[in-house]
């Protein structure tokens, strides 16, 4: 995995599929040799029926699953894969979530106006909504930027070594260019020295995913808008397909590998399909 230069939260997680596949079917195992169809159907299909576990999940653990059976074949473990002929469930396709353009600058007004012991917290935290908001950079790719990635005199950010380990550049519109400057100012007063974009209070650590959480916690608690950092990055992908961005270009920002997966956002997108059924010529 590592060769193939997987990243270490899927590294993590293959692991821990495999973990759990090795507690429940223990019993039934005598040795690598022992992995057969059978076996590993009745662990599939036993969390699918019993425990719920929906399409995504399946396939998710079905694909761990097969990267370290298909190592075994290749090393002479195993003859063939005994997972290729196990059945998988089509995964559903759902509509990706958003909140709408007036929710997003509620956020963003509440991160900015909402009670905190420092000044700092409250420059930072509204950067950190705002980066997901009006560039669509995922909740680690937010994290991991560092200051050399913030290019705001060409108004760029550098996504290095995104999702599928891809570069990307993404640009920095006018006011997501203000947040961004007025953070940097503030971080810069209090002299913090940090490589990374985004810092804690406290000395020069970095802003941890439990950090995000936090603040995206009570934002929701305090708004009552339901939304998560991944739905702020689903926001920014429809509200640039109604703003009139070519979906290549948002393939693109995005990091998509394949412009398929950027087309859902034209159904989730109600103003722009009740803008094309007026051309209904009975209409």
């Amino acid at each position: 995995m590592l060769i193939r230069n997987f990243r270490p939260a899927t590294i993590k997680w293959y692991r821990t599929a495999l973990k759990q596949f090795l507690k429940f079917s223990g019993d039934r195992l005598s040795g690598i040799q022992s992995i057969t169809t059978e076996v590993l159907r009745t662990y599939l299909y036993h969390h699918r029926l019993n425990n719920g576990w929906a399409s995504e999940t399946f396939l998710s653990h079905y694909k761990a699953l097969k990267s370290f059976l298909k190592w075994c074949v290749k090393n002479d473990y195993l003859s063939s894969n005994p997972i290729e002929p196990i059945e998988r469930p089509k995964l559903e396709k759902k509509l990706p979530k958003r909140i709408t353009k007036q929710d997003a600058l509620r956020v963003l007004e509440y991160a900015f106006n909402a009670r905190t012991s420092y000044r700092f917290e409250r420059y930072r935290n509204r950067a950190l909504l705002a980066v997901m908001i009006f560039a669509g950079l995922r909740a680690k790719e937010t994290l991991d930027l560092r200051l050399g990635d913030v290019d705001l005199a060409n108004s760029i950010i550098h996504v290095q070594l995104g999702k599928g380990a891809k570069d990307r550049v993404v640009p920095i519109s006018p006011r997501l260019h203000r947040y961004l400057a007025e953070y940097l100012d503030d971080r810069n007063r209090l002299r913090k020295e940090s490589e990374l974009f985004f810092v804690t209070l406290q000395g020069n650590g970095a802003f941890t995913y439990t950090g995000l959480k936090r603040v995206v916690d009570k934002a929701r608690k305090a708004t009552g808008i339901a939304f998560s950092p991944h739905r702020l990055r689903h926001t920014f992908a429809t509200l640039m397909l109604e703003g009139g961005c070519d979906l290549f270009s948002l393939q693109k920002m995005l990091g998509h590998s394949d412009i398929k997966t950027t087309t859902i956002y034209l159904s989730a997108s109600v103003s722009m399909l009740q803008a094309q059924i007026v051309k209904h010529p009975l209409g």
